[in-house]
């Protein structure tokens, strides 16, 4: 969303601090980065000058999602193709909290619950994919999908 946008003024440290720190959270190397942050910056009508752009490049951060909403509040988490991936969920995480208090799931269904909406956010993968993500047995996989789907939590 980032790349997309056409940064305003008051947008453009900012976001393009977050972009380049986003790409070295995801594991892309420190010069690709810089490579892909200078070519957004240059894409702009009044880029960032070259001292401003050192100063991204100084010192790395690791952002969470809630701190890139407060700072960027242009990003629609909906949009994210990352949304949770790789993401290590607390007891804290609203969803946790959320699957914890429906109380008609057992163990089984709010773990594949809890890994349906993080790791295959998005995505619809086979009973088989989830036993070997979870380490569950595929007969209980099963039975636990079919159980979230009678009772209309999944389709």
């Amino acid at each position: 969303q980032i790349w997309d946008r056409e940064l305003k003024a008051g947008e453009r440290d900012s976001s393009l601090f977050i972009f380049y720190n986003l790409l070295l959270q995801n594991k892309n190397s420190l010069e690709y980065a810089k490579k892909i942050t200078i070519l957004k910056n240059n894409s702009l009508a009044k880029p960032l000058t070259d001292q401003e752009m050192k100063k991204l490049f100084r010192k790395g951060y690791r952002f969470k999602c809630s701190t890139v909403r407060e700072t960027l509040p242009y990003i629609e988490c909906d949009k994210c193709r990352f949304k949770f991936k790789g993401g290590v969920l607390g007891v804290g995480n609203i969803i946790v909290k959320n699957i914890m208090e429906i109380p008609e799931l057992n163990t089984c269904e709010k773990a594949i619950l809890l890994l349906l909406g993080t790791v295959f956010e998005g995505e619809k993968p086979s009973e088989y994919q989830i036993a070997k993500v979870t380490k569950m047995d595929k007969r209980t996989v099963k039975k636990a999908i079919e159980n979230l789907r009678e009772k209309g939590i999944i389709e």
